[in-house]
């Protein structure tokens, strides 16, 4: 009877372990932020750390049509994407790590805009914003 309540509770453990390290945050309120700095036409880039309020080190931006296997390329590791940028025009994919792990992302609404797609860091935080008028 202890073995069976043993092997429960290390197979609870484990389910629970791997259903917390799927579930990266998507940052609704940094979104909302860079949405109002693209929609002032006087901005012309966007500094990233000075939008953010948790722990990274590193974050890269995807651009729209961005496949599964070019995402995990980049991160270093098998990352579900949530946004379905693959099959998407209308956002860039904006992905925080910390320590080599996915901790945030945040969906950026194109605006009739592109950024500029790179790695980025804290001391190099910068996004440009490449206009498309009417």
């Amino acid at each position: 009877m202890m073995k069976q309540i043993t092997v429960f509770l290390c197979s609870l453990l484990i389910i629970v372990g791997c259903n917390q390290s799927s579930g990266v945050q998507q940052n609704t309120e940094l979104e909302k932020s860079i949405y109002q700095i693209v929609e002032d036409k006087n901005n012309s880039e966007i500094r990233i750390d000075s939008l953010t309020s948790f722990n990274w080190d590193k974050a890269i931006v995807f651009p729209p049509y961005t496949s599964q296997e070019t995402m995990n390329e980049k991160l270093g590791g098998d990352y579900k994407d949530p946004s379905g940028i693959g099959s998407r025009d209308d956002i860039y994919l904006l992905v925080f790590l910390y320590e080599d792990n996915v901790v945030q992302y945040a969906e950026i609404q194109r605006q009739r805009s592109d950024f500029s797609v790179k790695e980025l860091s804290p001391s190099n935080d910068l996004i440009k914003i490449i206009r498309y008028e009417k």
